[in-house]
């Protein structure tokens, strides 16, 4: 018969499988406790930062339309000295729509580099193998 040596050695043979059921259920358990903390964790930060640059956002669209509005109309009018005052409002709002369109393309472009939770999702890919090596271990 072979000697135990070192006290985990000897803790693994007195422990029964239903006492090492339980401490791998609670290990699981705190695991899954800690992945759901993290993920409110990552969450909570992001929608965070997400409603500031909003409430930035508000703020500079705001500005900037009335930056736009007298703009426009010092255009226009400028533009109406030139030539007939129609195609001068014509000219100021086609030039808007253009801007309209390249700052649409732009914030679609951003809002998709938005990322949800990352190291959650990595950490939760890892699960399923540290239960196998585990399993192996025995």
């Amino acid at each position: 018969m072979t000697e135990l040596h070192t006290p985990s050695e000897r803790k693994a043979a007195d422990t029964s499988l239903g006492d090492l059921l339980g401490e791998v259920t609670r290990d699981v358990s705190t695991l899954m406790r800690q992945e759901v903390e993290l993920a409110k964790a990552e969450v909570r930060q992001s929608a965070t930062r997400a409603g500031k640059g909003a409430g930035l956002l508000g703020g500079a669209g705001y500005a900037g339309h009335l930056t736009v509005l007298f703009l426009s109309l010092a255009a226009w009018w400028g533009l109406g000295q030139v030539i007939d005052i129609a195609w001068a409002a014509f000219i100021v709002a086609l030039f808007w729509g253009i801007v309209a369109a390249v700052l649409y393309v732009l914030g679609r472009k951003e809002l998709k580099t938005v990322q949800g939770a990352p190291r959650t999702v990595d950490s939760l890919k890892h699960i399923p193998d540290a239960l196998k090596r585990n399993e192996e271990n025995r």
